[in-house]
């Protein structure tokens, strides 16, 4: 696909750096010449997987985010540190929050989460060939693991009591290819 509507950047300046975020002002060219000021959130990206058992059970955790200020219900998933690479990063997160391992691992796709003001990437996994093993407690994380049948999972989407969108994205794309 050409890029037609390609955005030049004149300047960048960093106005902040944290732990998880860094943001940063851009000033922009248009392609009619104009500019504009693009504020960018830069993430190192994320891992999600769709953990699903033998008799068709999928993996989620119940825990509070702080952005929205509720209790959401989610697959499990995690933030990638810079470099890291995510087939790494995908069974640490699912040994930390359900305590599982798994035989068989398939990268479905990679998306990006908010492209309207941020970089982040998450890379969307399934695992399947579940072995139970000891969880590892990550600092400062506090959730509840669970599992339910997919097609519960699916019917949590439609009724709201999953709203997550890398969890819906990624119950869409397990129950489409189970």
């Amino acid at each position: 696909m050409p890029e037609q509507f390609f955005e030049k950047t004149l300047s960048t300046e960093e106005i902040y750096k944290g732990k998880v975020v860094t943001i940063r002002k851009d000033k922009a060219e248009l392609i009619d010449g104009s500019t504009k000021i693009r504020e960018v959130v830069m993430h190192p990206g994320g891992v999600v997987v769709a953990a699903i058992t033998d008799n068709h059970h999928v993996l989620l955790v119940r825990q509070f985010r702080y952005p929205v200020g509720e209790e959401l219900i989610e697959l499990p998933a995690g933030k990638l540190e810079y470099g890291e690479d995510p087939d790494d990063a995908i069974k640490r997160e699912l040994e930390e929050e359900c305590g599982y391992k798994a035989t068989n691992w398939t990268r479905l796709a990679c998306v990006i989460s908010t492209p309207g003001f941020c970089d982040e990437k998450l890379y969307l996994y399934k695992a399947t060939g579940l072995i139970k093993c000891d969880r590892k407690y990550e600092e400062g994380e506090f959730l509840e693991g669970f599992s339910l049948p997919l097609k519960e999972a699916w019917q949590m989407v439609l009724d709201g009591r999953i709203k997550d969108m890398k969890s819906v994205a990624m119950l869409g794309l397990v129950g489409a290819n189970s």
